[in-house]
């Protein structure tokens, strides 16, 4: 069937939800194998979805969230969604565009926190929902008690009579097996496929009304440009047809352009179409200015859609180069130039993020919505082959008519078990948090709303995980720029710092973890200034890791004795992150993440806060 003239009832567009690692990019490769996108001898790799390298080939970086599948007559159109709070605009966007989500959830593993937040916000709009447990085949896998606890948690979170009753479909995604009953093993991806297009409705629109669609996502790709992605609400869009933007929040924006390409999605591809009508997902490209929000609607009934504003920056980091005693062994690209240029075009498709030059053309102030946003592009960086430094994540002050310091301030939203609510209130406290609101909410769960500075939320979500043992759910939404609210101290502890540059060695770090915890293993490699681990008092301690065992004549009998070191603490990126003081730094790059003192040099680091104290 020709994709243009698919009619509306033929079409199902699904958000598809999971947790990282439950197997949601295994399964659209699933889909995407079995409705016979692929030629019988096409090689195709595995997790196709995943299409995250540089050297994207042409138009596959638009693709890494949208993908589109036809079975049976019927086009199925999949968005990816993020998973996580701090996109939580994102979160909403996608969900516009679409009329059921796919819930993927891992038979082991069960529903995790943070599914928690997508399946809320798509319980708002009352989307109906096809529950899949994935990984049936794995060991220790508890298919049925896992479907229990999906319930469970839609309880929890209000869910209508519908959704109680949504279907549940058990997957091995890798094997592209699905069945409606454990007790017989499906054979194929049929039966998601049936309950896909038999519980999730067709699109609503009206192909007659004049044109409306809103631009949800925005993609960017050397060769044509911005692209932007969206669902047409009303009418038909024609190539070379003249229409009209305009935007929900700038009532003033009126910009008549053409439609030069427009492209449905089609497996891993774009097809390029002549029209699209009402319900179908698309791609256009030829507009330069374009932004997401923006309504493409018909010249002659101009009328916006409204949308979610997206949240302004709120916390920045300066990114520089890396200069430590080890820079350039690991990293592809290390420059300026190559780390300007990077910065720079992640601005094409990420529309929260800032970037400025700084006074010193080594370093770059990088601005965006929170920790977790801007961790997120360190990694993809690193991943990239880049290497750097970053220093701890500062709010981003402003200033009123008088002269007074405002800092932004989020209003955060904790849902956790009741016997944790103390704990989260005492540290979110110490932080300048208000509580301003405490609900408790059916299944021993507490509900406690506050409203914190931003910088209180700074190094705070690993703590919140910890002090929650993994079963709370946080969510902020920056509120507004308040009056500064004091001084909040983040870290009580000082660090362990080497002494010398040189190879860590078992001795040396038995003799320093009595003053702290270790950051290292014996066998890493030091350099004077960097940071080995966390010291018991507050202030910053010299250490020397590299320091062998003198040998002498005489051996006592314990000398022997293995010494017995305390497994060092590893960081992720997040809680380095999270870890580093306003005085260090943390350098990245594609292998190894070390924490140091932003002056190495003991005796000018002495002598530089010697002066900061007599200032």
């Amino acid at each position: 069937m020709d994709n243009q003239s698919m009619p509306m009832d033929k079409i199902r567009n699904v958000a598809i939800i999971a947790h990282v690692d439950h197997g949601k990019t295994t399964l659209v490769d699933g889909l995407l194998r079995q409705s016979g996108i692929f030629r019988e001898n096409q090689a195709v790799a595995d997790r196709v979805m995943d299409s995250g390298d540089i050297e994207r080939e042409r138009g596959i970086t638009i693709l890494s969230k949208n993908t589109a599948v036809n079975y049976n007559g019927y086009k199925i159109n999949i968005i990816d969604t993020p998973g996580h709070a701090d996109f939580g605009g994102e979160v909403e966007r996608v969900l516009k565009m679409v009329d059921g989500v796919i819930l993927v959830v891992d038979a082991f593993e069960g529903p995790m926190p943070q599914t928690r937040f997508v399946t809320s916000k798509a319980m708002e709009l009352g989307l109906p929902f096809v529950i899949c447990v994935n990984k049936i085949d794995r060991p220790g896998a508890r298919p049925s008690l896992v479907f229990d606890e999906v319930l469970e948690l839609f309880l929890d979170l209000g869910a209508n009579d519908d959704q109680l009753d949504s279907p549940c479909v058990f997957t091995c995604a890798k094997t592209g097996v699905a069945t409606l009953d454990l007790g017989s093993p499906g054979a194929t991806m049929r039966p998601l496929f049936d309950t896909i297009i038999s519980s999730i409705p067709a699109p609503s629109g009206d192909e007659e009304a004049p044109l409306q669609m809103l631009v949800s996502t925005i993609d960017y790709n050397e060769y044509v440009g911005r692209i932007g992605i969206g669902k047409i609400e009303n009418g038909i869009l024609n190539v070379g047809g003249e229409v009209c933007i305009v935007n929900h929040h700038d009532p003033g924006q009126k910009r008549m352009v053409k439609i030069s390409k427009l492209y449905q999605f089609e497996g891993l591809s774009r097809k390029e179409v002549k029209s699209a009508h009402a319900g179908e997902i698309v791609a256009i490209s030829g507009i330069d200015d374009l932004h997401i929000g923006d309504t493409i609607c018909d010249p002659l009934s101009p009328e916006a859609i409204p949308f979610q504003k997206i949240s302004e920056p709120t916390i920045s980091m300066t990114f520089s180069v890396n200069d430590s005693p080890l820079a350039g062994r690991e990293g592809k690209w290390v420059t300026s130039r190559h780390l300007r240029d990077r910065l720079y075009r992640e601005l094409n498709t990420d529309v929260s993020l800032r970037v400025e030059d700084t006074d010193t053309t080594e370093a770059f102030k990088v601005s965006g919505r929170g920790e977790l946003h801007l961790s997120v592009l360190i990694e993809t960086m690193r991943r990239e082959g880049y290497e750097f430094a970053v220093s701890k994540a500062e709010v981003i002050y402003k200033q009123d008519e008088n002269g007074k310091k405002l800092e932004p301030m989020e209003s955060c939203m904790v849902d956790v078990p009741e016997e944790y609510a103390g704990t989260v209130i005492q540290k979110l406290g110490e932080r300048k948090a208000e509580l301003v609101n405490m609900t408790s909410r059916d299944g021993n769960y507490s509900r406690l709303e506050f409203v914190i500075p931003s910088r209180g939320l700074i190094g705070y979500r690993g703590d919140f995980l910890t002090d929650t043992k993994g079963n709370g759910i946080m969510n902020t939404v920056f509120l507004e720029y308040a009056p500064y609210k004091g001084d909040i101290s983040y870290r009580t502890q000082g660090s362990l710092i080497a002494y010398e540059s040189g190879v860590a060695v078992a001795y040396g770090i038995f003799n320093a973890q009595e003053r702290g915890a270790m950051f290292i293993r014996p066998g890493d490699e030091v350099y004077q200034g960097m940071i080995v681990g966390a010291s018991a008092k507050s202030e910053d301690i010299e250490v020397n890791v590299c320091k062998t065992k003198h040998l002498t004549n005489t051996r006592s009998s314990s000398a022997d004795e293995a010494l017995r070191l305390v497994p060092p603490r590893i960081f992720s990126l997040e809680q380095a992150i999270e870890y580093v003081d306003t005085d260090e730094l943390l350098e990245v790059t594609p292998k190894s993440l070390r924490l140091r003192k932003k002056i190495l040099d003991p005796r000018l680091r002495k002598r530089s806060q010697i002066n900061k104290n007599s200032q």
